[in-house]
């Protein structure tokens, strides 16, 4: 996949702004931010113990953040560690830039939150998150392989195989209940 070094043309399909310099990097982090909520989700929602949805967005959210900060800090002593005298954006810069990881946890948490108003149980939460997640990851997964140039088809496959990773939660969650 080709940079552009300057604007797009007039009516390109590029997008724009931080989505148009590197789509690769957000589409990554996205896949890895749903991959970890499911996780959380299939991890945090026990049978036989009191719901508390409440607490377990909590645990995501903060789970999702300190992810997203521990692995921009490690990019960080990764390039120091390298010593290829390159300067790199400041640390802070670095882990700013995890916000894909922590957005891609978002609806998990609001369902959890919907969970804790009452609009639903938290195993109702728990579950659709999971459906959801596990589409949203064919979706990235797809969108990923369209924008590294794959044609339709490949890009379905790549999909699905990024759909995998939250079917095997979802029956890791069954059989471990």
């Amino acid at each position: 996949m080709s940079e552009h070094a300057g604007p797009a043309p007039a009516g390109s399909l590029t997008p724009r702004g931080i989505l148009r310099s590197r789509p690769e990097r957000w589409l990554f982090k996205g896949i890895y931010g749903l991959v970890l909520a499911s996780a959380l989700v299939a991890a945090l929602d026990v049978p036989g113990e009191e719901a508390n949805p409440g607490q377990d967005a909590l645990w995501v959210l903060l789970t999702a953040l300190t992810s997203g900060a521990a692995h921009g800090y490690a990019h960080v002593i990764a390039r120091r560690a390298s010593g290829d005298g390159t300067t790199g954006p400041s640390r802070l810069r670095a882990v700013l830039s995890e916000w894909p990881l922590v957005v891609a946890v978002l609806p998990t948490v609001a369902m959890l939150l919907a969970a804790t108003a009452g609009w639903w149980t938290e195993e109702a939460a728990a579950d659709t998150a999971l459906v959801v997640n596990t589409v949203a990851l064919f979706c990235l997964g797809t969108l990923a392989a369209r924008t590294a140039g794959l044609g339709r088809l490949a890009s379905c496959r790549a999909g699905a195989l990024d759909m995998l990773l939250g079917l095997v939660i979802i029956v890791a969650d069954a059989l471990i209940e």
